[in-house]
């Protein structure tokens, strides 16, 4: 971090395995050694803990779920001075990258200079020449281009442009537009459904879930009650 320019920004996002509230109002209220760790380090590089910059039902907090636990280790990271640049930050419910883990997403909002875009030149579509037809066709106006001559003239610039003529005549020039990327073809309606199932599918997983781990500790406490 250290040999990083100042000027740059930074945005790091990883599972520090740290609980804590710092810098912001709305963390979940448990630090651990791992999280003042991450404290120190954001104090240290005059960084702030996004996820904890923007008040969140707890729902939308907490990153990591296991059994009756519920915590929050994931954390996105950015310097300060370029908190102003992020608008929201929160976990996304129905969503896990990893094991237990769950997705935080932040929204940050850049301002980027448009660059001019180059001029692409224009031209002869010479691989149109592999096709036999287009080949034959290309030496038959060449022949006429130089007056029915077999051997060409000396003037090597003259026949050069004899040649360029009628390669453009013949194959065709390219437009000298950019290729726009096109709308990804697999991002259909069937996709859409699936992906909307597989949320909901683990969404009930999760609520089940939570549900059983607190069943279990209703169980203990009963059992221990009458011990």
């Amino acid at each position: 971090m250290e040999s990083i320019p100042t000027g740059e920004r930074v945005v790091m996002g990883a599972d520090f395995n740290g609980h804590e509230e710092v810098m912001g109002k709305f963390g979940v209220k448990e630090r651990n050694l791992e999280g003042q760790m991450v404290v120190d380090f954001a104090k240290r590089m005059d960084m702030g803990v996004v996820n904890t910059y923007f008040q969140k039902r707890e729902e939308h907090r907490v990153t990591y779920k296991s059994g009756g636990r519920r915590t929050q280790v994931d954390y996105i990271l950015c310097r300060r001075g370029n908190l102003k640049e992020i608008s929201d930050c929160k976990v996304v419910v129905g969503e896990s990258v990893a094991r237990q883990h769950r997705m935080v997403v932040c929204r940050m909002t850049l301002m980027v200079c448009k660059k001019k875009r180059s001029k692409i030149e224009k031209k002869t579509k010479w691989w149109k020449l592999k096709k036999e037809k287009c080949c034959e066709e290309f030496r038959q106006k060449l022949r006429q281009a130089l007056g029915g001559q077999v051997v060409l003239p000396d003037d090597w610039e003259t026949t050069a442009e004899v040649i360029r003529e009628t390669g453009r005549k013949v194959l065709g020039v390219s437009s000298g537009r950019r290729k726009e990327d096109k709308e990804t073809w697999w991002w259909n309606e069937e996709v859409q459904d699936s992906v909307q199932r597989k949320r909901l599918a683990k969404k009930k997983w999760d609520m089940d879930r939570t549900e059983e781990a607190e069943g279990f500790e209703e169980d203990e406490k009963w059992e221990g009650s009458w011990s």
